[in-house]
C-alpha cells in the first residue's frame, strides 16, 4: 500500500459535483462544478480532465475515493458507480468518504463544533457535529437524518458552532433564530463540499480502502421509493389485503 498515496476523488453527492486528485501529498488539481447541469453529465469529462491535466493515467492512481453519502439518493449513486468502474478497471482499491466529514474538513482548526446540515427535504436535515479543534474530524454527535429543531437541541449549549453544507441556505434563518451569537453560518466559499478534502481523509486512512466491488453508499435513511413500498406493503397488511 503507498505510503504517499495518488487519490482521485469524486463527489456527485449534492448539488454541487467535484473531483480532486491528490499526488505527493499535494492537491494538484480540483474541479467544482454548480452550474446545474446533470452530475451524470458532468463528472466523467470532469475526471478525465483532471487526470488529463496532471499526466495521469487510471492506472496511476492508487485509491478511488467516492463521497459515499448521506447525500442526494441518485447523485450519491453516480459517483459510487463511477468511482467503482475506474478501480475495477485497473484493478485498484477504493475508498468511502463521508459527507458530512469532509464538509466538516472546511473548518480545520476551528475551536467550536463544525455542524454540517444537507437538506434532505420532507423537512428534515442530514446532520452530525464535529470538533474539529485539533484538526480532523472528531465525532461529537452521530449521524441523523431528522427536523432541524431536534438537532438543534441536541447541540452542547457551552460550545461555538459553525454551520456548512447545502441545508444552510434553507435553514441559515431558523438557526440564528434559534441559536443567536453562538451560531457561525459558513459563507458561500465554505459552504459546499469541496473533493479535496476526500482525497485528504481517504489518504489518511487506507485501513479503510475496499475493493472497488465492496464499495457502498451510505444512507441514513432508505430511498424514498423504498419507503414508499414499504408504507404500501404496511397498508396492505393492516387492511387484511
Amino acid at each position: 500500500m503507498a505510503t504517499n498515496p495518488t487519490v482521485l476523488a469524486i463527489d456527485t453527492s449534492g448539488p454541487v459535483a467535484g473531483c480532486a486528485v491528490l499526488k505527493d501529498g499535494r492537491i494538484v488539481h480540483q474541479i467544482a462544478m454548480n452550474h446545474g447541469l446533470t452530475h451524470s453529465e458532468t463528472i466523467m469529462p470532469a475526471v478525465d480532465g483532471a487526470l488529463s491535466a496532471v499526466g495521469l493515467a487510471c492506472g496511476d492512481v492508487d485509491v478511488f475515493a467516492a463521497v459515499a453519502g448521506p447525500g442526494s439518493f441518485t447523485g450519491v449513486r453516480i459517483g459510487v458507480c463511477a468511482a467503482k468502474g475506474l478501480a475495477h478497471a485497473v484493478g485498484k482499491p477504493c475508498c468511502a468518504v463521508h459527507a458530512l466529514e469532509a464538509l466538516a474538513m472546511n473548518f480545520f482548526g476551528f475551536d467550536g463544533l463544525c455542524c454540517p446540515i444537507l437538506d434532505a427535504r420532507r423537512g428534515q436535515v442530514y446532520c452530525a457535529a464535529f470538533d474539529m479543534a485539533g484538526g480532523m474530524p472528531v465525532r461529537a454527535l452521530e449521524d441523523a437524518a431528522e427536523p432541524l429543531p431536534d438537532f438543534l437541541a441536541r447541540l452542547p449549549k457551552d460550545r461555538r458552532l459553525v454551520f456548512v453544507g447545502d441545508g444552510v441556505p434553507v435553514h441559515a434563518k431558523a438557526v440564528l433564530e434559534t441559536l443567536g451569537s453562538r451560531a457561525l453560518i459558513a459563507p458561500p466559499s465554505l459552504r459546499d463540499l469541496r473533493a479535496d478534502a476526500a482525497c485528504v481523509l481517504a489518504a489518511q486512512r487506507p485501513d479503510t480502502w475496499v475493493d472497488a466491488a465492496a464499495l457502498r453508499p451510505i444512507y441514513l435513511r432508505a430511498p424514498q421509493a423504498e419507503r414508499e413500498r414499504k408504507k404500501r406493503a404496511e397498508s396492505s397488511e393492516y387492511s387484511g389485503c
